[in-house]
């Protein structure tokens, strides 16, 4: 079946058919290669791209910025301090004024109504950097960096992410996996489990009926059992340093180790992390908490420099599969 996603935002993978996802994940590869050959097709020539930040990222700025210039974009960067968006200016009347300036717009900040409202005003594109309760474009890079390196197709793959099951990543992950057909555990405390979205779960579950996917909620570490990822989030960002003591006691029993993966019972079992991490004590505010009797580490550094771990393989593919979804909607 051809697939056009021409005009399309992409704000969550639940607005994608599995056929869609495959498409995009395909083109991902294709336009990877592509760069290790030094080819360069420049699709994007002429486009204006601008990107808004209103949270801070390493990985997700740079891949949207490299994305675009490999592909002949140009690219404009916008953080909090240099829009008006909100201020004084309201965003519907924000989107529309760049909506006559860019060709596509990308947004990284808060609220997921945020980047709802810039695709319903603007009149183009909008790629969804990340909200608090969805992170597509991480998703794509890591179902590629799967299949890259697990010999079996992703409906076969079960991943257990550990940790907040409440954040942004775990909701993020329900949603690609429920729509790929794949199994995927939220391992974390109950007394998080329950502070999960309701409305969120329904809908993966919906999704999960019809696609094959298992969608599990557990505090028991008897779902490692078989996983072929294990997958796991920062425990606090900065500001939120007044929750750390009540997070370090809350998630320490599901902090990534070595014996943890051995618990799955895979000896081929990968560790996928979003980044940035905390596992080893180099960053001011690891150091910091340590020194005040806090170890913030959700991974030890054992198993992030393992040969299970494949986050850097990861990170690299945030820029391949943005650049698949920006030349799939404008290119």
């Amino acid at each position: 079946m051809a697939v056009n996603l021409k005009g399309r935002s992409f704000l969550t993978l639940m607005d994608f058919t599995p056929e869609e996802i495959r498409y995009l994940l395909d083109l991902s590869r294709d336009l990877k290669a592509k760069k290790r050959a030094g080819i360069k097709n420049e699709v994007l020539k002429g486009k204006n791209i601008v990107l808004l930040f209103e949270k801070t990222s390493t990985r997700t700025r740079c891949s949207f910025e490299v994305a675009c210039h490999d592909e002949g974009a140009c690219v404009t960067f916008l953080d909090s301090k240099s829009s008006q968006m909100g201020k004084k200016e309201s965003l519907e009347d924000s989107a529309k004024v760049l909506g006559r300036f860019f060709d596509g717009i990308e947004y990284r900040g808060y609220e997921q109504s945020v980047v709802e409202d810039l695709a319903k005003y603007s009149g183009v594109p909008v790629w969804n950097g990340l909200t608090d309760v969805d992170h597509p474009t991480q998703i794509l890079a890591d179902m590629l960096t799967i299949e890259e390196h697990i010999d079996k197709p992703l409906n076969k793959v079960k991943v257990v992410f550990c940790g907040d099951v409440r954040n942004n990543m775990s909701y993020a992950w329900m949603y690609g996996c429920a729509k790929m057909g794949m199994h995927f555990v939220a391992y974390g405390p109950d007394e998080l489990a329950k502070q999960m979205d309701e409305k969120i779960i329904s809908e993966v579950k919906k999704v999960a009926e019809k696609t094959g996917a298992v969608i599990e909620i557990s505090s028991s570490e008897n779902c490692l059992k078989d996983a072929d990822v294990i997958y796991t989030d920062i425990w606090a960002s900065m500001g939120e340093e007044e929750e750390i003591p009540e997070r370090v006691k809350l998630l320490t029993p599901y902090k990534v180790t070595m014996e943890m993966l051995d618990k799955t019972e895979n000896p081929d079992v990968i560790f996928l992390h979003c980044l940035p991490s905390f596992h080893d004590f180099e960053t001011d505010m690891a150091r910091e908490q340590k020194e005040k009797g806090y170890d913030i580490r959700e991974v030890t550094d054992e198993v992030f420099r393992s040969r299970h771990s494949k986050v850097f393989d990861e990170a690299e593919n945030r820029m391949h599969t943005i650049k698949a979804v920006i030349v799939a909607t404008i290119g």
